[in-house]
């Protein structure tokens, strides 16, 4: 246990706006600077290798833009730690206002490049259990426009999609109230259902953390939200476990659920887990963690499809250790992982 309910570093969904993804992204340009100027290239930041490496490098994330500031200030050794975020693909979270348009900006932009995109879906009703990610859809229908919105924006382009990080673990683990189960099941296997109609999309299930390390409670759960109609399924997401111990619980999960394969979050896993404060809190934008593998489809192992970022490096996990809200760019903690990681 890591926080109140399941222990995983928590993630808010930001909507983005349509023009902006497609003109942005497709440009590949930053946002504009402070002074309200044309945007400007962030430096040095191109596509990774595909052979290896077949996602798409976003040239305007969040990290793009602090390297382009920081060069700007003449901060050039903060540049360079920031730009091992900024040069590797990173999920992105589809969000709840424009979710088509999203959708179809991030999908646009990778196939422009020829990569294909990571999408994060993070809207199920009863988000988070009211914790730091508190929200997601009014109700289930709710939830089902918005994700034939999101499947419409992807359409035919390729796509690797993950869905809803803990929406199963936190029926697993009780923190998801008994009453809502049986709609959550219904959507999250209506979610795999819909995405996989779409050509070129592969879909990953969340399936939990090492640290939570339950593959027998959380095997028939998976196989009820629809695993088995999926690519497979995602562990470690948001979380610190290391790689090796990730491979472990996946393929004690994958055993239960027909030998589905998985992919491992290895955003921040570099050093492992955080194990020197509060066990309630050692989620919540821990010290002394670093970036772990960078995403890859050469992973040395069948059962494990890749090593993602799902978890953008240098976002808060909430209002803690000196952290914005959920979601919000933290600079600083994105300069620790940076100098941590070996």
């Amino acid at each position: 246990m890591y926080g109140s309910c399941t222990g995983r570093a928590r993630v808010r969904a930001v909507a983005v706006g349509a023009g902006a993804v497609a003109a942005l992204l497709l440009a590949g340009c930053t946002s504009p600077d402070a002074g309200g100027g044309k945007p400007e290239a962030a430096p040095g930041v191109s596509q990774q290798p595909k052979a290896t490496d077949p996602f798409w490098v976003n040239p305007g994330s969040k990290a793009a833009q602090q390297v382009a500031s920081y060069v700007r200030d003449g901060k050039k050794q903060d540049a360079e730690l920031i730009r091992k975020i900024a040069s590797q693909p990173v999920g992105e979270w589809v969000g709840t206002e424009q979710p088509e348009e999203d959708a179809r900006g991030f999908t646009e932009a990778a196939a422009k490049a020829d990569r294909d995109a990571v999408l994060v879906l993070y809207n199920i009703p009863h988000r988070d259990c009211g914790q730091h990610s508190a929200g997601g859809a009014a109700d289930g229908n709710a939830y089902r426009a918005w994700l034939d919105k999101v499947a419409k924006g992807i359409g035919d382009r390729r796509a690797t999609v993950i869905v809803e990080p803990d929406a199963v673990m936190h029926m697993v683990d009780g923190c998801t109230e008994d009453q809502y189960h049986e709609e959550r099941y219904d959507l999250l296997k209506g979610a795999v259902k819909r995405l996989k109609q779409l050509p070129n999309t592969k879909v990953y299930l969340d399936a939990g953390n090492a640290g939570w390390g339950k593959p027998d409670q959380i095997f028939e759960p998976l196989i009820w939200a629809g695993v088995g109609e999926a690519d497979g399924f995602a562990v470690n997401v948001a979380n610190f476990q290391t790689t090796a111990a990730s491979k472990e619980y996946g393929k004690k999960v994958s055993a239960k659920v027909g030998n589905k394969p998985f992919v491992i979050d290895t955003s921040r896993n570099g050093n492992g887990p955080y194990t020197g404060g509060d066990p309630a809190e050692n989620w919540c934008n821990p010290p002394g963690r670093a970036l772990g593998e960078t995403p890859t489809t050469k992973t040395g192992d069948p059962l494990v499809d890749a090593y993602l970022w799902i978890k953008r490096p240098g976002e808060s996990d909430g209002d803690c250790k000196g952290g914005p809200k959920a979601g919000d760019w933290f600079p600083e903690y994105a300069l620790e992982l940076a100098r941590n990681t070996k």
